[in-house]
């Protein structure tokens, strides 16, 4: 007893030391979570950037290389396939690699070719450099995702929201940086109606096999790229850092990690997932690209109308991805899902009813916007609360997205040209919204259903581990009770008031008792 008295009155002494390292590396653990959240961050912000900084910029690569600009529309597929090969590569590589050093290595090759764009001078060069672009640039996207769920796991779908909302705000920032930083002369207008001029295009092809690689006449052009480059190559001196952080805890985070869920039709929903962000992306990318050309010609508007409706259209998409950021605090990501598409639909529905009224346009643009921004960083939040999401499965619904952004405009185009007088663009968004809305329904029966019988399964298991417990426990009561001559001590010392006994004690008829156990006949 004395020594019990003193071993309680030592252990709080003893207790509170460990206790105060507890703390400690728990806010250690909370301050450097934090920190590679806004290093994520940072590189959605960067990656925004060097995406949509090629849009205002286009018709100075084309002028650096001596082409046109429908003769350079190649450099859209070059990135869009070097995009699709690097989130392949990048989700099997995230799953046998450190992520932070590949993520790093990725923004490290952004910023390569960045610095590399703007001195092609032949439109050869400047395809292949862009795909190489894209590759470094899916990996980013599909690593970045993974990272999220990886530090927050269940509380992540504010995170999501928010480095959704940093690309959302790097692709509007980008246009603003090249106005500033890049300025149209009069030797540029100049040069680029000298473009069409045989002799000129021989002179420059001439030129183009001496130089292949050199400075480019518009050193504006040269800073827009750098500067974005240089930002990017800021930010992947962080993602190394966070993996010289991490290198020492790699063991534990890997032991940690075998601890997954995986849904009973965790493929299906994969594919299901392919197709939902296959429809949702392509009618997205649709609408926003072919928005100013069907207010001018089908609605009659003007261009600087039409401009101000695309302009609002990608302004309440990253206006609704910033508020998504509150909003995911206190409603389940698929509750947000069923708005955004229950929004979608009454907007395309209106958008397809009244085609004709510039009115309708401009509010269910809005709205159609405002309905798209949250669907696809809520639909990975939604995902990862039945399945755990790795490298391979974030890169596959990534590639349904990618696909989707590249087919369903160019299918869209083609068939504006056969009916210039029907509204396909209108059509193509309301039959994806209709789609979607349908898709998710069946996606989430899909996913709950087996979450059920598991759970279900579970309290069958632990039900029958129970009862052959209370049985040993109903054994052993009895065997204390018929064998006297096992009982020990007096029986104060053990007061069958607390045996687990059931009230039935006749034997049956088929049993033979033995001294102490029972046999059932």
């Amino acid at each position: 007893a004395a020594a019990q008295k003193l071993h309680h009155a030592q252990t709080p002494a003893e207790s509170e030391p460990v206790a105060v390292a507890s703390r400690r590396s728990g806010r250690a653990r909370s301050v450097l979570r934090w920190f590679s959240t806004a290093v994520l961050y940072a590189a959605f912000l960067g990656l925004g950037m060097s995406v949509a900084i090629l849009g205002p910029t286009f018709q100075d690569l084309a002028e650096n290389v001596n082409r046109n600009i429908s003769n350079l529309s190649l450099i859209f597929v070059g990135r869009a396939t070097g995009f699709l090969c690097g989130t392949t590569i990048g989700g099997i590589l995230f799953d046998h690699m450190n992520q932070f050093f590949l993520l790093g290595a990725s923004m490290v090759a952004t910023t390569v070719t960045l610095y590399l764009i703007p001195f092609c001078k032949t439109a050869v060069l400047l395809i292949i450099t862009m795909s190489a672009f894209g590759a470094s640039v899916g990996v980013v996207d599909t690593g970045a995702n993974v990272l999220i769920l990886a530090l927050w796991g269940d509380k992540g779908a504010p995170h999501m929201q928010a480095l959704h909302f940093s690309f959302a705000l790097g692709a509007f920032l980008a246009p603003l940086l090249a106005k500033l930083a890049w300025g149209t002369t009069a030797s540029a207008q100049n040069h680029t109606e000298s473009d069409f001029d045989p002799l000129m295009l021989n002179r420059t092809s001439e030129a183009a096999t001496d130089s292949v690689f050199a400075v480019p006449d518009d050193m504006n052009l040269l800073w827009a790229y750098a500067s974005i480059g240089t930002y990017v190559l800021v930010v992947s001196v962080f993602l190394f850092a966070l993996f010289c952080e991490k290198r020492s805890k790699q063991k534990k985070s890997s032991a940690s990690a075998q601890e997954v869920r995986r849904a009973k039709y965790h493929r299906a929903l994969l594919c299901l997932l392919f197709l939902f962000f296959f429809f949702y992306v392509g009618a997205e990318i649709t609408y926003g690209s072919y928005v100013f050309s069907f207010a001018t010609t089908h609605v009659g508007m003007e261009e600087s109308e039409a401009a101000g409706l695309n302009s609002i259209f990608w302004g309440t998409f990253a206006a609704c991805r910033g508020l998504a950021i509150f909003f995911a605090t206190c409603l389940r990501p698929g509750t947000m899902i069923v708005v955004s598409n229950i929004g979608s639909l009454a907007s395309s529905f209106f958008l397809v009813l009244f085609d004709k009224s510039p009115l309708c346009l401009w509010i269910a643009t809005s709205v159609y916007g405002a309905s798209m921004a949250t669907t696809f960083p809520s639909g990975i939040s939604w995902i990862e609360q039945y399945t755990t999401l790795t490298g391979k499965s974030a890169a596959f619904f990534v590639i349904g997205a990618a696909l989707g952004e590249m087919a369903i405009p160019a299918v869209i185009g083609i068939l504006q040209g056969h009916y210039p007088d029907l509204p396909v663009v209108l059509y193509t968004c309301l039959c994806s919204a209709i789609f979607t809305a349908v898709l998710f329904p069946v996606m989430y029966k899909l996913a709950t259903l087996p979450l059920e019988r598991q759970r279900k399964g579970r309290r069958k298991s632990e039900d029958q581990k129970a009862l052959p417990t209370s049985s040993r426990l109903n054994e052993t009561a009895f065997e204390v009770v018929t064998s006297g001559d096992m009982m020990m001590g007096p029986k104060s010392a053990f007061p069958l008031s607390s045996l687990p006994l059931r009230k039935a004690t006749a034997p049956t008829p088929g049993h033979t008792w033995t001294k102490g156990t029972h046999t059932g006949g």
